[in-house]
Formats: C-alpha cells, sequence, structure tokens
C-alpha cells in the first residue's frame, strides 16, 4: 500500500512571515505609538494626496521606458505596456516569490504576440538601468553637499559615480558587441561558488540576449533618459511626504533616503514591510534630525502611498481582465518556462543612432 504523500512545509514563506514580523517588532520597538498616530493626524495632507499622484505618474514613466526598451522586438500599444506593469507590481507586492517580475513581460507577450523570452530580458535590462540612476543621483547628492557626512561616505559616492558611468558605458558597448560582453561576463560568473555561477550564468545570458536583440545604444540611452525622470518622480513622492510631516530637506536629501530604500526593499518581505520602514527611519534620524515618533509615522505614510494605490489600480485591472491571485500564480510556472526560452528578437541592422 502506497504511502501517503508528505505535506510540505512551506519553509520560505514561513521565514519570510518571521522576518517580517521580526522587523515589524523592531521598527515599533520603545516607539509611542500615542505619539506616532499624532504625528500622522497632524500631516500635512494636501502633501501626501500630490504624493499619491506623483507616485501613479512613475508607473506611467515605467511604461513608456519599457515601450522603448520593446521596440526592437515589437510596437507595444501604451495601454498594455502600463496595465502589465500595474498587474506585475501588484503581484510582486502581494504574492511571494516576487513572481510579478517573470508574469509582467510573460502577460504583455501574451497581448502583444512578442517571444516572452524576449520581453523578460529588457525587463533585466530595466534592473539594470535602476541601478546605474539609482547611484548616478547618490552621486548627485553628494556633490551638492546638503548634509554633512563622512569622507568614508564620501568615497563611496565617488565609487557610486564611477559604477554608475561604467555601467551605463558597459551597456552601450554591450548593445554593440554583446559577445564581447557575454564572454567577459562570463569569465567573472565562473569565479563564483557552484549554484551561485549557475544563477548568475543564467542571468547574464538573458541580460546579454536583451542586448544582443536590441543593438542599438540610442535606445538605451532613451531608456536611461526615461531612468531618470522615473527616479526623480519617485525622489519628489519621498520629498513630498517628508515635507507632510515637516521634515524640510533639500530635494536632493531625497537621493540619500532612496539608497537607504532600494536596499530595503531588496529584502524579500512583502511589498518591502518592515524593511522599508526601517531604512526610511534610519535614513531621517541620522542625517536630518528627525524625532523618532515623526520618522515612525512618516515611514508609515511614505509606504502607504508608494504601495497602497497602485496595488488598488492593479486589483482593479485584475477585474477587468477577468484574473485572480490564484490565477497569476498558476501562470508562474508557464511564465517561468517562458522565460528560459531562447531569446527571439526581430532582426535589426546594427546601431544606427535612431530609435525607429
Amino acid at each position: 500500500m502506497p504511502s501517503a504523500p508528505r505535506s510540505s512545509i512551506p519553509w520560505h514563506a514561513l521565514i519570510v512571515t518571521a522576518l517580517t514580523l521580526a522587523l515589524l517588532w523592531w521598527f515599533f520597538r520603545s516607539v509611542p505609538l500615542d505619539d506616532v498616530w499624532a504625528a500622522i493626524r497632524r500631516a500635512r495632507f494636501g502633501f501626501v494626496a500630490t504624493a499619491v499622484l506623483v507616485t501613479f505618474q512613475t508607473y506611467l514613466v515605467r511604461a513608456w521606458r519599457w515601450q522603448a526598451l520593446l521596440r526592437p522586438i515589437g510596437r507595444a500599444r501604451f495601454r498594455n505596456a502600463f496595465r502589465t506593469t500595474v498587474i506585475g507590481f501588484t503581484a510582486t507586492y502581494v504574492l511571494p516569490g516576487r513572481i510579478g517580475e517573470v508574469l509582467r513581460p510573460y502577460l504583455l507577450a501574451r497581448a502583444e504576440g512578442f517571444n516572452a523570452a524576449s520581453a523578460f530580458a529588457t525587463v533585466v535590462i530595466e534592473r539594470v538601468l535602476d541601478l546605474i540612476t539609482v547611484l548616478t543621483l547618490f552621486a548627485v547628492f553628494l556633490l551638492g553637499r546638503s548634509v554633512a557626512v563622512g569622507p568614508d561616505v564620501l568615497w563611496g559616492g565617488a565609487a557610486a559615480a564611477g559604477a554608475a558611468l561604467g555601467g551605463l558605458v558597459a551597456l552601450i558597448v554591450g548593445a554593440r558587441h554583446p559577445a564581447v560582453l557575454a564572454a567577459w561576463a562570463g569569465r567573472l560568473a565562473s569565479r563564483l561558488p557552484g549554484r551561485l555561477a549557475g544563477v548568475a550564468g543564467r542571468t547574464v545570458h538573458t541580460f546579454v540576449d536583451g542586448l544582443a536583440v536590441m543593438r542599438r545604444p540610442a535606445i538605451l540611452l532613451a531608456a536611461f533618459g526615461f531612468s531618470v525622470l522615473l527616479w526623480l518622480s519617485i525622489a519628489l513622492g519621498v520629498w513630498l511626504t517628508s515635507r507632510a510631516f515637516d521634515l524640510t530637506f533639500r530635494f536632493d536629501g531625497s537621493f540619500l533616503i532612496i539608497m537607504f530604500l532600494v536596499v530595503g526593499v531588496a529584502a524579500p518581505t512583502p511589498a518591502g514591510v518592515g524593511t522599508f520602514h526601517w531604512m526610511y527611519r534610519l535614513a531621517v534620524t541620522t542625517f536630518f534630525g528627525a524625532s523618532v515618533d515623526t520618522a515612525v509615522a512618516a515611514a508609515i505614510v511614505l509606504h502607504a502611498v508608494s504601495f497602497i494605490p497602485v496595488s488598488l489600480l492593479g486589483l482593479v485591472f485584475l477585474a477587468q481582465d477577468g484574473l485572480t491571485f490564484g490565477r497569476l500564480r498558476s501562470l508562474a510556472p508557464a511564465a517561468a518556462a517562458a522565460e528560459r526560452a531562447p531569446v527571439v528578437g526581430l532582426p535589426v541592422p546594427p546601431a544606427d543612432g535612431g530609435l525607429a
């Protein structure tokens, strides 16, 4: 008689839940909640409402940037690029495992008839452009010297500027000569330990394939321009929400906060819960002299501004398309398989400097 199948314990979900609860406990530890609630009630919600509108604007810019990156594959309609962007981020915020990152290009590819692996490759390039842009803005903040920082932070800013410039040059060169970049990156990946080398190798392969599909540095430069606009919009949302709590620092101070927030949301907690809050609190109390209760209140509201409105819009789009979170989870294996499939792009000539 065959034995009953053993129930699998969702260790990953348990670990993430425990991490999230621990971070929230640490975030609220020794904080008078009555003072936090009083700070939220005193907030100037005109600034908060404007920050919500700016947050929606960031998703418009994300869709425009994605359209630019997709041009060598095909002409994606703005409606589909915007809707799948919002749905993908909503899935990432709500569902475990960040499956929105693979669902977003998969859903767009189905809607537009694109090769899904080629669409996924553009998402990898998006993430690299995001990193380059955040490092660039951090370097701009340090050049502005709006906040006194130590020499170690200044050296870090110089390194960030160098890494950003080097990354942008590598993207442009890689778009012209993807095989050279593939060989160079492959040698670096081979030096990593076993399983990590395999993961890094697959990521590099997808990234280089994406550059090979594009072949036009002008597209990358246009996408970088959209990336700068995107992160300036994100910075504006951070600055406006902070101003709502009378945290008055120069606009470029939000570039420093973004560096902290990017580290925070990299943790595998749902929608950055706990890590987002802690990193914002750490940044504004360390560099801008905010009181703990004001920092905690502002972190809670900023997190809500950043994640709740777009998630509600994503729910609307899901309902309109007849999709549920359960359906999205069932699509995840097909999306992951499509991600690993060979990248196919439309044949394009060597770089000619144009976007057409």
